[in-house]
């Protein structure tokens, strides 16, 4: 298991990409944590970045600590 982020372009790129990924991959559940990360299986890594090249998204592996991209985030004009 890892822990991802996912970034849209916006709100209706992040939409369209879990609606696409819940359409070809109806099995495999994104497991969302109250941070707003993702928890997945390893092996969805290339397949999630597959589809959200196609919906003008990113996938980023989080660190297992979100704290640590919190302290950063703060240091970041324009990241929230």
């Amino acid at each position: 298991m890892m822990r991802i982020e996912i970034n849209g372009r916006d709100a209706f790129w992040f939409n369209a990409f879990i609606v696409e990924w819940e359409h070809q991959y109806p099995q495999r559940a994104l497991i969302k944590e109250a941070s707003g990360f993702f928890i997945i299986e390893n092996d969805w890594l290339e397949d999630l970045k597959r589809i959200a090249g196609a919906c003008f998204s990113t996938v980023v592996v989080a660190p297992m600590d979100p704290s640590r991209r919190s302290l950063f985030r703060q240091f970041l004009p324009g990241e929230s």
